[in-house]
């Protein structure tokens, strides 16, 4: 081959034939002059320290800029790939042609592009698994990356090209030789202080990187880069925080109390205006207030942590907020039900008189076991339980539970015949297999009963199905008064008629004892019960009876029957109205000479045909 051809194809190949021109970035430029100077035999110590900080410099300027720009890099990566083909042709001629040392300059040069390129794929690797996994995760994977980058670059640095820079001839070639191992020997060192930096900085990169996916990285970077900033950050790293950190932490708090109030305002403006709780609006805000405040300021402690973790969620951590929202939000959703309920429970009984509260208390109970239950499953799945394995567990298990719990399904029954029935109320005066008392609550297992000895009585709901049940409250009109007036045999027939009537015009002009003409009312939903076969008075509790008449002869006393109903059931009531009745009786009699009488024995002597009355008192 002529040297003709030779110009050629050096010119076909872009010159490049007898010179070799490395492009090197301008970091690596900024990194072997200062190599060159840590080299001056004259070094000082505190010379070498400057240069140590200035080379650390860069090193954080280069990460803080690749990141600032991180999807440009990465689009715009070079990776040498024309020049390393370029060169492996010229080198092929050279080669031809004999020219050793051209050779041996471009081999050179071909090993510091693939150097560089190896570099630029590793950083290319770390910004990828930037992205990727906790801290812990970006560790093992720098690691994973470096071992690799060493195992290529460890191939390149096999061949020792140092003999070469003692041999002294002249030759723009062999400069040429001289000045590509001086850089490849350069780029070996760089590339071992690039990856001391790359372990030394490794949590500022990740916590950069954190800062990049909200557009903050230009922001942070540029605050760190204050001096004041960059003196006190290493005091803050030590608590495992930094001046950015401290920053965000005290704008998510004041955006957090910001964020409280609107929450309120649009709560009261929005939702409790709504034509739905308007009526409610008071007792929901008075309820829920205090849990959406605990709500709030627990998720302003999650974002706090957050942000603490270099804005990475902690897995215990995140689970166990996620169970406390999903408890604090069941919380505000039964409170919600149960205010409305209550609100609601209260006008509807305005309104009826007879409404069933039980009714009304037993439906908001199994709703707040729904709601109860729901949330529970929903902190489960966040605790990381498999929903379906619990759920397919209930049902192979419910025959067996159904089973052991038949008292308490019996029970259950039991209340849903108490509720449905008409037997008794929340309130009612009621008398169960020997105990009698008020009706406090009707539960789902129990009814409970305040006693007149003001003692607490539960009795199970399965009960009621097989016992007979006084209900001394299921009336509308009258409480029986009964009572037998004996008056002394030697009352005189006269008087005691006079003394019957009498007390009977008393109790029919009393305002306290009902009688035929007193006016009563009915429920308005008991209309309908006209058209059934049963008598109204009796179904409802109508009493006005009115007796008074002259009904025994008893062993020592003549005795009048009294038996009538009070208007009111009420005992307090009923026991005003019989004293009163009593007192009056007690005045009739003394007005007909009608004297009580008492328990007496009355013997007769035979032979005197005298009779003697000996008195007996019984302490009546």
């Amino acid at each position: 081959m002529t040297i003709v051809k030779y110009f050629l194809l050096s010119l076909l190949l872009g010159g490049n034939l007898f010179a070799s021109s490395i492009e090197l970035p301008s970091f690596i430029k900024k990194q072997i002059v200062l190599l060159e100077k840590m080299n001056d035999i004259n070094m000082t110590h505190d010379i070498m320290r400057d240069l140590l900080s200035e080379q650390e410099k860069l090193y954080e300027d280069a990460i803080n800029e690749i990141l600032i720009n991180k999807h440009k890099f990465l689009s715009n990566l070079k990776l040498y790939d024309k020049d390393i083909y370029s060169l492996k042709k010229i080198i092929a001629v050279n080669k031809r042609a004999n020219n050793s040392y051209a050779v041996l300059r471009d081999e050179i040069a071909l090993k510091i592009y693939k150097i560089l390129s190896v570099q630029n794929n590793m950083i290319k690797s770390i910004l990828f698994v930037l992205d990727k996994g906790t801290l812990a995760d970006l560790e093992n994977n720098i690691n994973a990356i470096i071992v690799d980058t060493q195992k290529q670059t460890l191939e390149i640095y096999k061949t020792d090209y140092k003999y070469i820079l003692s041999i002294f001839k002249s030759g723009k070639v062999l400069q040429d030789v001289k000045k590509n191992i001086k850089i490849f020997y350069y780029l070996q060192n760089i590339q071992n202080d690039m990856i001391t930096f790359i372990y030394k900085f490794e949590s500022k990169m990740y916590r950069l990187n954190k800062y990049s996916k909200y557009h903050l990285i230009s922001f942070v970077v540029a605050v760190n880069s204050i001096d004041f900033v960059r003196f006190i950050n290493p005091i803050f790293e030590a608590y495992g925080l930094n001046v950015m950190k401290i920053l965000f932490m005290i704008l998510v708090i004041l955006l957090m109390y910001l964020f409280r109030k609107i929450v309120y305002a649009t709560i009261e403006k929005y939702i409790l205006a709504s034509g739905f709780l308007t009526d409610y609006s008071l007792e929901i805000s008075e309820k829920i207030r205090n849990s959406i405040e605990v709500l709030l300021i627990a998720i302003n402690v999650n974002i706090i942590i957050y942000i603490y973790n270099d804005f990475s969620s902690v897995a215990f951590i995140s689970k166990v907020f996620n169970i406390f929202y999903v408890a604090l939000v069941t919380l505000i959703i039964y409170k919600l039900i149960n205010v409305i309920a209550s609100v609601r429970l209260a006008k509807v009984t305005k309104k009826l008189d007879n409404f069933k509260d039980g009714l009304v208390n037993v439906g908001i109970k199994i709703i707040n076991f729904i709601i109860i239950f729901i949330g529970l499953l929903v902190s489960l799945y966040f605790a990381g339980v498999n929903l379906t394995t619990v759920l397919s567990g209930l049902g192979i298990g419910g025959f067996a539970v159904a089973f052991a719990a038949k008292d308490t399904i019996s029970n259950f029954f039991g209340t849903l015949s108490i509720l449905f029935s008409d037997v008794f109320s929340q309130g009612d005066w009621i008398e169960i297999d020997g105990y009698q008392g008020v009706v406090v609550e009707i539960g789902l297992r129990v009814t409970t009963i305040r006693t007149f000895d003001n003692a607490l009585i539960a009795i199970p709901n399965g009960t009621f199905a097989s016992k007979n049940i006084k209900n001394w409250d299921k009336r509308i009109l009258g409480r029986r008064i009964k009572m037998y007036i004996g008056v002394k045999y030697n009352s005189k027939s006269e008087d005691i008629k006079n003394a019957v009537k009498q007390i009977h015009q008393m109790l029919d002009q009393h305002p306290g004892i009902a009688t035929k003409a007193t006016k009563y009312e009915y429920y308005k939903k008991n209309k309908s019960l006209v058209a059934k076969l049963v008598s109204r008075d009796d179904l409802r509790g109508v009493k006005n009876n009115l007796l008074v008449y002259l009904d025994s002869f008893g062993d020592s006393s003549i005795n009048i029957l009294i038996y009538c109903f009070t208007k009111s059931v009420q005992w307090n009531e009923w026991l005003d109205t019989k004293q009163d009745v009593m007192h009056q009786i007690m005045e009739i009699l003394e007005k007909n000479n009608l004297e009580f009488a008492f328990p007496s024995l009355s013997v007769y002597n035979e032979n005197n045909v005298e009779k003697h009355d000996l008195m007996k008192n019984t302490g009546v």
